[in-house]
């Protein structure tokens, strides 16, 4: 699913296209991952947003994201941005919102495109949260901001799946599963991910297999 979900959002709603600048928010998990290497594949610079060094590392080392911003440690998100960012935003695929979304808005390029998939910044919250208006910078830049659910997408699973596949075989396409052990840790694993503990997905193994 969070092939297909980071596919779908790229290609659908980013419709990415080469020498375009693509940022993605939540870059270390299982999606960001994925739409972070299919925006290289399309000849994109790609820009990750993470919060560790660990993470933003990998990002660069191993998946080849252009640049990475941690950005629990980065004294200016925006003045970060712009620096990795100086042809501005194109793309940018949103999976945290917040603070970090709104620093991303100030760069949007003229006809952006903004795919909503997430906004673990916010599902906590316990009072309506304030912050800028977007909607004149979608005005004056001429920009799509779309929400999404990969369900939505389903007459393009099949095609997805393939494509995604292929690059899997053809090494072009790297995955990461962060495991947690025991049934027991079930509570501890969900508030990790809201932690931002883990890098790519986040699984609990409940018991081995036996036959």
């Amino acid at each position: 699913m969070p092939g297909l979900t980071a596919y779908c959002g790229l290609q659908y709603i980013g419709q990415p296209r080469e020498g375009e600048t693509v940022v993605v928010s939540g870059a270390a998990g299982a999606v960001g991952t994925v739409v972070g290497q299919i925006a290289k594949l399309r000849g994109c610079r790609v820009v990750g947003i993470a919060g560790s060094d660990e993470k933003t590392a990998y990002l660069q080392n191993d998946l080849g994201f252009d640049a990475a911003i941690n950005y629990k440690t980065i004294e200016n998100m925006s003045q970060a941005l712009a620096a990795a960012c100086p042809a501005g935003v194109d793309i940018y695929f949103d999976n945290v919102g917040g603070e970090i979304s709104d620093a991303v808005y100030t760069l949007l390029n003229k006809f952006a495109r903004i795919a909503i998939c997430g906004q673990i910044a916010l599902y906590n919250a316990t009072t309506r949260p304030t912050g800028p208006r977007v909607e004149p910078i979608l005005l004056t830049k001429s920009a799509l901001m779309k929400g999404f659910i990969v369900g939505d997408y389903a007459a393009h699973f099949g095609e997805a799946a393939k494509e995604l596949a292929n690059w899997l075989k053809a090494g072009k396409l790297q995955y990461e599963e962060h495991v947690v052990e025991g049934f027991d840790k079930l509570p501890q694993a969900f508030f990790g991910l809201f932690r931002g503990e883990n890098t790519g997905k986040l699984l609990v193994k409940v018991a081995a297999y036996s036959k």
